[in-house]
């Protein structure tokens, strides 16, 4: 089974599930889109009513803050994976609770191991709290840091949610230069994979070459 064929059947399994009252209630269920092997996987809080009528993450005015900040971090949307930690929409965009949280959980955390990210930027702090139990977003926001997720290790990027960005001037200053470093830290990453990836050719080649001499 491809990656895109797994998580095909967990958002099929999404869309029935009853773990929690909130399926019987939203319009439809918010599994989640993008790429399955992505490198960046951004995760929210729970759907709002765009995406609760649409069925796509980030949707509404955040989702459209969000598209910009991908963009000034050198991101695009089909390059990443984006979810919630909810599925569904908890009635008046209320925040969620701790049973819909854990019901949920089963299905987030097979497409964390799905897809595999080597990033998880954890989108405000209920996200957060999922990765870094009891962090203060105010005090860790925009900072790398390794963790360990199921026995694996990763790198999360704690941000603000893009919807408390558009309600505060001063967290949109902060979260823009966030995404704006955010960019620089996964092309550091990667120059640096490319630059071990050139090494290891560089001193395959050297090899080769010795290896002809001794012939």
């Amino acid at each position: 089974m491809t990656k895109q064929e797994a998580l095909s059947q967990i958002a099929e399994e999404i869309k029935k599930c009853r773990r929690c009252p909130l399926g019987e209630k939203a319009t439809q269920a918010v599994p989640g889109e993008g790429n399955s092997g992505a490198q960046v996987m951004f995760i929210g809080e729970a759907p709002g009513f765009w995406e609760d009528q649409k069925g796509i993450p980030f949707c509404g005015a955040a989702g459209k803050l969000l598209d910009k900040l991908l963009a000034q971090a050198g991101l695009k949307r089909e390059e990443v994976f984006i979810a919630n930690i909810l599925k569904h929409r908890p009635p008046q965009n209320r925040d969620p609770q701790p049973q819909e949280i854990e019901a949920c959980q089963f299905f987030l955390d097979r497409q964390i191991e799905v897809i595999k990210p080597q990033v998880v930027v954890s989108l405000g702090r209920f996200s957060l709290n999922k990765f870094a139990a009891g962090a203060s977003i105010s005090q860790i926001h925009g900072q790398p840091r390794l963790i360990n997720f199921g026995g694996k290790e990763l790198i999360l990027v704690p941000m603000y949610h893009p919807a408390a960005a558009l309600r505060n001037g001063k967290i949109m200053k902060e979260e823009e230069e966030d995404f704006r470093r955010l960019g620089e830290f996964l092309k550091k990453m990667n120059g640096e994979k490319e630059s071990f990836s050139q090494d290891k050719t560089a001193v395959k080649q050297e090899e080769k070459e010795e290896q002809l001499r001794l012939v």
